[in-house]
């Protein structure tokens, strides 16, 4: 097989010159490694090693001195424009340009343009894009209707941002000055330096090997021609006549420039190597539909190597860092050697998620009455973490029950800080000031809880590392203030680049990398995954302030050059790969579309030779999903037990109502609800929705009646009764209801948020309605409340081994008796309609607006009539609809109205009673016949709010 670092370790070896007068430098240390494997494994003889340097270790050698890090450096240039700017910005305002104007100066001296001309031409372009002078208002106008940002600034916009550009040429000066004053410098300036001084490099001792270079910036080029044509270095390329002698192949983009050059064209090979066509790889492209998917396939791939193969000619390259771990889970057991060279994004790991979930807690803190509380959400993922459930999970588990409970929207920290220790270091509010202390101690309480988790703790480890480089640069800078808020962005910013090192023996085993960490590499097997346009190669977009225009006229890289280097290492890797397999996802992903890279369709066009293409696909039912049936098997009929009178005459639990309603609309759901106790998933409410503003109001009724009927020890009321409550007990009842809804103490302040209070006004409204309508029908005396008493009784029906009783069960929201006549109210807070065409129809399970309401009212009829056996008073159910209460004509009472019949006040349940329990007979026969499966509606309308319609694939 090719390798290019040993063919070049063969022939510099075979110069004769001993190898410790040489210095190879090459693009990154990893070839390095790789290069001195190859030497060792050449010489005969023990032998001195030749220097092995990156570029980078050359200049910074020759400069006597390394880069500051960015943050310093951005203080550095802060305090330089806060000198020159008369209106400067705040530092944590500045911050994310002041990144952008560091990399365009390095740009600037690693490319040697004159800072002073581009900046200049900058200045006067952004002046001619700013100047309307000349246009007329209509002019402008037209112009406004097809760019809807074009804006017409005043005079003071347009010169506050005409003196931003003209700053950029001083900035770059004294900030030059400034740095040479503080002894502080950054990579371009250290290049520039040592690219303008050549001539003071005195000729060095050692002969100089410049090894696997594509792409030069202009200061390395400057250096190497310097040192090819002054002290007789050599150059060794890594090429391939396919994509050099094509003048479109943007991989050959700098070699066709290079080859043309003075210094450089000699230094070609005089017949430039014919790998990828001479000797054609299988290639095989696979689409696959989801990202994860390719850890599978890459596992799949991998278990067709032999025993006898190299693990080390096989490479594995992850253009998405993300899939490190999925593909190493994924791995078959017969590799039992990896070396990983790329690093893992902090920002994927749970710790860091934890941090930052404590970091953002801090945004969403409210204080009332010096007491702090904490927005539920953020506590809520806090809580579940596995971090505090370790330390106290009981308390975790009854707290985010009792929130659940309380409905708490914001939650005290009296009550988090009981879980112990590390709750009360997590849950306190931070002044910006106690930021990286506060982060400091948390990440120490972490690393003890962490003892037996290393992958954790090293995680850990490089978040404390980032950390303590942050503080002590912002120590040093007594004028600058951080705000939490800028802290936050900062935290995200510089921590989400923090990637944990792998170590391993690079030079044993399968072999994991980035894109980057390949160049110079060779393997016979290459899989490549994430072969997406926008992963492979990234996505088109410089981060630069200077256009793309001046870019090029001044030399500076555009997309174009980004793109040739990408490009470069996607072919090379072709050099001598026998085995290529590319991978693409068809689905897209954070907003790019699921496309195959560029790549792969050019070489299906520039091979000329047939690529293999495989679509993996997930098996998916095309079909409809099928119905669902449960069948009444005997422990299905054993559970149904529980709703039957025993030989005692008791049962364990009763139909209501609403289990009844269930039934008819759908066998399955009751099902699921009331033989299997699935439940709904409830989740902190913020906003007041249909059910929870009903149950404030049912309550808010219940109050008031019944603690009238306790003050005054009676339970007929009048007219002034009804007066005295709408003046002076609707809001005490309202308030009770809200305690009692959030599980508060009697005197306990409701401390209400915007929406329940304005849900609050809404309700005594309400409330004083519903009192209206009941002085117009006063005097009527109070039987019982929702609370007060539960209505049951039994009813006898047919089964397939004889006759068994029911038990029935309600509760009632209001019974009264108004002048001889019970009545069983119902508080609705939606809109129920309260006519029926006939009784038949409440037991239609195929009517899609089947009366639900009126089913549930005349039930009531029946359990207190069972209840009451003595009653020959009249029962007339009633629906109170809150949202009808307001209507002039309000009629709370049922009617039956079948077509254009006119229609008839339901005046009493006893007239219905017989008919009522046959059909409900006939339903409680079928819910117990167990040749009736508990299957699906038809009426998929009903299934549109259904809480298990995930359930149903529906």
């Amino acid at each position: 097989m090719h390798n290019f670092l040993r063919q070049t370790a063969s022939k510099i070896l075979n110069q004769g010159i001993p190898l410790k007068n040489l210095v190879i430098v090459l693009p990154n240390r990893r070839a390095g490694l790789f290069f001195t494997q190859h030497l060792g494994a050449l010489i005969e003889e023990p032998s001195w090693m030749p220097e092995i340097k990156t570029i980078e270790d050359v200049f910074y050698e020759f400069a006597e001195k390394r880069p500051a890090d960015d943050l310093t450096l951005i203080f550095e240039l802060y305090q330089v424009y806060v000198d020159l700017h008369p209106e400067p910005e705040t530092f944590d305002r500045f911050y994310f340009w002041g990144e952008m104007i560091l990399k365009d100066f390095n740009d600037l001296d690693q490319f040697m343009a004159d800072p002073d001309k581009l900046y200049h031409y900058l200045a006067e372009i952004k002046e001619l894009e700013s100047d309307l002078s000349f246009l007329k208002e209509s002019q402008i106008d037209l112009i406004r209707q097809f760019w809807s940002s074009f804006i017409s600034q005043d005079k003071k916009h347009q010169e506050k941002f005409l003196r931003f550009w003209q700053l950029l040429k001083p900035l770059y000066r004294t900030f030059q000055a400034s740095l040479d004053v503080s002894g502080l410098a950054y990579s371009g300036k250290l290049y520039r330096q040592v690219a303008s001084d050549l001539n003071k490099i005195q000729k060095p001792s050692k002969h100089y090997h410049f090894v696997g270079f594509n792409a030069f910036t202009k200061t390395e080029e400057k250096l190497i021609k310097h040192f090819i044509t002054e002290f007789g270095a050599e150059i060794h390329w890594d090429v391939d006549s396919f994509y050099i002698l094509d003048g479109n192949q943007e991989a050959g983009l700098f070699f066709r420039e290079y080859q043309k050059d003075q210094v450089f064209g000699p230094t070609f090979p005089k017949d430039l190597p014919q790998r990828i066509q001479g000797k054609p790889a299988k290639i095989k492209s696979y689409a696959i539909p989801l990202k994860v998917n390719q850890a599978n396939l890459v596992g799949s791939i991998l278990e067709e190597i032999g025993k006898e193969e190299n693990l080390e000619e096989t490479v594995v390259i992850l253009p998405d860092e993300g899939l490190l771990f999925p593909v190493l889970h994924c791995l078959p057991e017969t590799i039992d050697q990896v070396n990983v060279t790329m690093g893992y994004p902090v920002k994927n790991a749970p710790v860091y998620a934890f941090l930052e979930a404590v970091l953002e807690m801090q945004r969403y803190i409210k204080v009332d009455q010096q007491e702090v509380f904490f927005y539920h959400q953020p506590i809520k993922n806090l809580l579940s973490s596995t971090y505090l459930k370790s330390v106290n999970d009981s308390f975790c588990k009854a707290l985010l029950a009792e929130t659940q409970a309380k409905n708490q929207v914001y939650i005290p920290r009296a009550e988090l800080v009981k879980g112990g220790r590390i709750f009360e270091l997590i849950f306190q509010q931070l002044e910006a000031k106690g930021l990286f202390a506060y982060l400091s101690t948390l990440m120490q309480e972490l690393a003890t809880l962490l003892k037996d988790d290393m992958l954790q703790r090293n995680y850990l480890f490089q978040c404390f590392k980032q950390l303590t480089r942050l503080r002590e640069a912002f120590e040093k800078q007594d004028h600058i203030s951080v705000d939490r808020e800028f802290f936050i962005r900062l935290f995200r910013q510089v921590f989400r680049e923090v990637k944990l090192p792998f170590e391993g023996e690079p030079l044993q085993g399968l072999q994991v990398m980035g894109v980057l960490e390949s160049r110079n590499l060779d393997f016979r097997r290459v899989i490549i995954c994430t072969m997406n346009e926008d992963s492979f190669p990234p996505s088109g977009s410089l981060n630069s302030m200077i256009p793309f225009n001046i870019r090029r006229a001044f030399g500076l890289p555009v997309q174009e050059q980004n793109d040739a280097i990408y490009a470069y290492t996607f072919y090379r890797l072709l050099h001598a790969a026998e085995d290529v397999h590319l991978i693409y996802t068809t689905a897209a992903d954070q907003g790019k579309a699921g496309e195959k890279s560029r790549y792969i369709q050019q070489m299906e066009v520039e091979l000329n030779q047939e690529m293999e293409e495989e679509v993996v696909f997930v098996p998916v039912d095309q079909k409809s999903t099928a119905p669902i049936r449960i069948e009444k098997v005997p422990d299905v009929l054993q559970t149904l037990e529980r709703y039957l009178l025993g030989a005692d005459g008791k049962s364990q639990t009763a139909f209501s109502p609403s289990a009844l309603n269930t039934y008819l609309d759908c066998r399955l759901k009751f099902y699921l609800q009331y033989i299997a106790g699935i439940s709904e998933k409830e989740e902190v409410s913020e906003e007041i929705d249909a059910g929870f503003f009903g149950n404030l109001a049912h309550l808010s009724l219940e109050n008031l009646y019944l603690d009238f009927i306790q003050r005054k020890g009676r339970n007929e009321i009048d007219k002034g009764d009804i007066e005295a409550l709408r003046k002076n007990w609707i809001f005490p009842a309202v308030e009770k209801a809200i305690r009692t809804q959030y599980h508060l103490e009697d005197e306990a302040d409701t401390k209400l948020n915007g929406q329940m209070a304005i849900a609050r006004d809404v309700i005594q409204r309400y409330v004083d309605q519903v009192l209206e309508f009941d002085t117009s029908t006063a005097p009527f005396r109070l039987i019982s409340l929702e609370k007060g008493k539960k209505y049951e009784t039994a009813l006898e029906f047919e089964t397939s081994s004889g006759p068994r009783k029911a038990a029935l069960r309600g509760i009632i929201d209001r019974v009264d008796e108004l002048r001889g006549v019970i009545r069983l109210i119902d508080y609705k807070s939606g809109g129920d309609e309260k006519k029926f065409p006939n009784l038949e129809s409440l037991f239609d399970r195929t009517l899609e607006k089947r009366n639900k309401a009126a089913m549930q009212t005349l039930f009531y009829g029946l359990i207190y009539q069972g209840t009451h056996p003595e009653n020959t008073a009249p029962l007339k159910p009633a629906i109170f609809n809150l949202k009808e209460i307001f209507k002039e004509d309000f009629d709370p009472y049922l009617y039956e109205k079948e077509g254009r019949n006119p229609a008839v006040e339901v005046q009493d349940y006893k007239i219905y009673d017989q008919d009522f329990q046959e059909n409900l007979k006939d339903l409680l026969s079928d819910l117990y016949n167990p040749n009736v499966a508990f299957d699906q509606t038809e009426l998929l309308k009903k299934c549109e709010y259904c809480p298990y319609k995930e359930i149903c694939g529906r």
